[in-house]
């Protein structure tokens, strides 16, 4: 018996007030320290760095203290969402689904309620990048050459689930056409790429572009194959135990934050956003059909 059906029962016996049964019930989630875990797609360091104007930002807006936390790979940052060890988290739109997937059914459940806004769109692209001296100029002359082809996350939308997909339409599939390879981070598949460790790789176009901006990687020694169809953007999900005046308090605070303004242009900057637009769970069902293609169409 849960918690309001048990208050419910002693209300009607008298024990306790019918008012009390509401207040409890409706009680939620609000912890003191808002923890808030980023996808540990680049070195942790850097995004703990690079994401110390949001976690500022959330304190003022929030009156609460934010820890940021990124955790080893997307399998422990699933994990630590399903049991409650993190309060909001910036999926990925593949790790999303699994982790709303392992909770369907258990006492927690998350829900998305911003992406990236970017020109207008909450969509990006995956981008297929080779080595500079691969003789190939498209996916399609990669059909037997077993080429070494690098991913970043096995649960990762942009560095594996869509470039792959991608490859598939090309008809060109793994453990035929090429041998696969997960470094766990996007900037680790582009070093492995441009090192020629790996002849191929798949990651994220935002991603590549800024680490070619910063000279990260040099782009004499890369080039790109194909680009992905449009992808929804990384889904910021919250708990859905939260208290009503803390969601309604997350959402406003991502949703006003704009270009062009003192705090959206510190916060916005790593994610090379305009701002955050409200999302859904529906948005997703493309990246759940993905999923279900390249996991049953790839052998």
């Amino acid at each position: 018996m849960n918690l309001a059906k048990f208050l419910t029962k002693l209300a009607l016996t008298g024990l306790v007030s019918l008012s009390t049964v509401t207040a409890l019930a409706a009680a939620g989630h609000n912890p003191d320290e808002l923890k808030v875990a980023l996808l540990p797609d680049e070195n942790a360091a850097t995004v703990i760095q690079d994401n110390k104007p949001l976690s500022d930002y959330l304190e003022k807006k929030l009156g609460k203290k934010i820890k940021l936390i990124v955790t080893t790979d997307y399998s422990s940052m699933i994990e630590a969402m399903r049991f409650g060890r993190i309060d909001v988290a910036y999926f990925g739109p593949a790790s999303y689904t699994i982790a709303k997937d392992k909770m369907k059914g258990g006492k927690l459940d998350i829900e998305p309620f911003a992406a990236r806004l970017k020109g207008g769109a909450t969509t990006y692209q995956s981008v297929i990048i080779a080595n500079a001296k691969a003789k190939i100029s498209k996916i399609e002359e990669m059909k037997g050459k077993n080429f070494q082809v690098a991913f970043g996350d096995q649960a990762s939308t942009s560095s594996h689930f869509a470039p792959k997909y991608t490859m598939l339409q090309a008809g060109i599939l793994t453990g035929k056409d090429y041998k696969e390879n997960f470094t766990g981070a996007h900037d680790a598949v582009a070093k492995n790429v441009e090192r020629g460790n790996a002849d191929v790789g798949g990651l994220s176009r935002p991603i590549l572009e800024r680490l070619l901006e910063k000279g990260m990687i040099d782009k004499a020694k890369v080039k790109v194959l194909a680009y992905s169809n449009p992808l929804p953007q990384y889904p910021w999900v919250m708990r859905a135990d939260l208290t009503e005046k803390l969601k309604n308090g997350i959402k406003n605070a991502f949703y006003s934050l704009k270009k062009g303004t003192k705090d959206g242009d510190k916060v916005l900057k790593p994610f090379k956003a305009d701002g955050f637009a409200a999302i859904k769970d529906e948005d997703y069902d493309i990246i759940r059909d993905i999923r279900k293609k390249v996991q049953g169409g790839n052998s």
